[in-house]
């Protein structure tokens, strides 16, 4: 090729950039350039077809640095690494015989729970630590440094799914979780960080929403539990009794249930409100159970008051000394011929309704002990009311 073809090669190129044309050489300005010739077409045309070599793999990105993160991711990588230490790993066994009456240790759940204080008091779900008297049972925590100990059961609310247990590790070694303070209030809206063991997986996050608040749901001891939060979190087997936090890393919820119609643990996970645990927890560590306000007396089950046609708590008995006993409560009596007769119902506390147990339990629950209430009863076919002053009935 000569120093004229070059040259013009370049032009065109020039040219099509709409830069400069090719140099002062006239006869190419008025488009005078020889044809090329049919081998040199060819060979165009074999380059264009065979184009550049394909790579092997993907060509490499450069990763960005530190300081490219997202706000929200950045913080999610912190609360992480700040409440970590404090969520553990819990284990139940418990010892039952096999066909040949031999003794042997079998693990009985697993689930996740966190350190409280540098006491060795965990919080867990009682769902998880449930000591239901079916073989003799033992619990072991393994702490964020893989470190085990074996643990022992304090006591629990099974009302509200929350238990403790201690262990004997040294106040260096435990963490406790920041929880957070009652000043501040939750939102919809707000973000929540799950952190767990599902599946017994060592310390897994996730991450969503506060999908709603003030939600009831049916709780493991039976009764309704209020103000329970509603998050889109996943939480999987084994998440149970974790820490649910905000993006202070502070403690909002306790990691409990999901519900799901495909049965899988793609729905919605509900949480214990920090609310509740934070009355309950220092309770049971102290008297290793809940303090609950009651009235003093036994109920008859749900089941025969609809079977009867009755809406309320019918009283079976009253105890003596307590505060149904000196408001002159009745509970079941005989007449003449033997049969049980009705005594009082209980219909209402305050201004809450009473059809049933779980909404006596619920009324008593936003009070406590020493407070006074009235209460609505049923007695032959009129409703009254009379003033009653809380007890504890544990």
């Amino acid at each position: 090729m000569t120093t004229a073809h070059l040259l013009c090669a370049s032009s065109v190129v020039i040219v099509a950039l709409g830069l400069f044309g090719c140099g002062r050489d006239s006869s190419v300005h008025k488009g005078s350039a020889t044809a090329p010739s049919a081998s040199t077409a060819g060979q165009n045309a074999s380059s264009a077809t065979v184009g550049p070599p394909i790579p092997t793999t993907t060509p490499p990105v450069k990763r960005p640095g530190p300081s490219a993160r997202l706000e929200s991711e950045q913080n999610t990588i912190d609360v992480f690494q700040s409440a970590a230490p404090a969520t553990v790993f819990v284990t139940q066994k418990r010892l039952v015989r096999d066909w040949s009456m031999r003794a042997m240790e079998v693990p009985a759940g697993s689930g996740t729970g966190y350190v409280w204080d540098q006491q060795g008091h965990i919080v867990t779900n009682y769902h998880v630590v449930d000591p239901d008297g079916r073989g003799q049972t033992t619990y072991s925590v393994t702490l964020y440094n893989q470190k085990s100990y074996e643990a022992t059961f304090v006591g629990g609310e099974p009302n509200k799914d929350i238990a403790v247990l201690k262990i004997p590790a040294p106040a260096a070694e435990l963490t406790p979780i920041r929880v957070l303070p009652a000043n501040r209030k939750l939102e919809v809206g707000q973000k929540t960080i799950a952190i767990g063991n599902p599946f017994g997986l060592d310390h897994t996050l996730t991450t969503g929403v506060v999908s709603a608040i003030g939600r009831e749901v049916n709780g493991y001891g039976g009764v309704t539990i209020r103000d329970m939060i509603q998050t889109d979190a996943s939480i999987n087997p084994g998440n149970s009794g974790g820490p649910l936090l905000d993006s202070a890393g502070a403690l909002i919820g306790m990691n409990t249930m999901i519900f799901s119609k495909s049965g899988s643990s793609a729905g919605i996970g509900f949480a214990v409100p920090v609310s509740t645990i934070r009355r309950i927890v220092p309770q049971i560590i102290e008297f290793g159970r809940a303090k609950r306000a009651g009235l003093g007396i036994q109920m008859l089950p749900d089941r025969f008051a609809a079977r009867s046609g009755v809406q309320g708590v019918i009283v079976a008995d009253v105890i003596e000394g307590s505060p149904a006993a000196e408001a002159g409560l009745r509970g079941l009596q005989r007449n003449a011929l033997g049969q049980l007769i009705v005594g009082d119902v209980i219909v209402g506390i305050n201004d809450h309704e009473v059809k049933d147990y779980d909404d006596l339990y619920n009324a008593l629950d936003r009070y406590r002990i020493g407070d006074e209430v009235t209460v609505k009863i049923r007695r032959e076919g009129k409703v009254v009311g009379i003033m009653m002053k809380l007890t504890d009935v544990g």
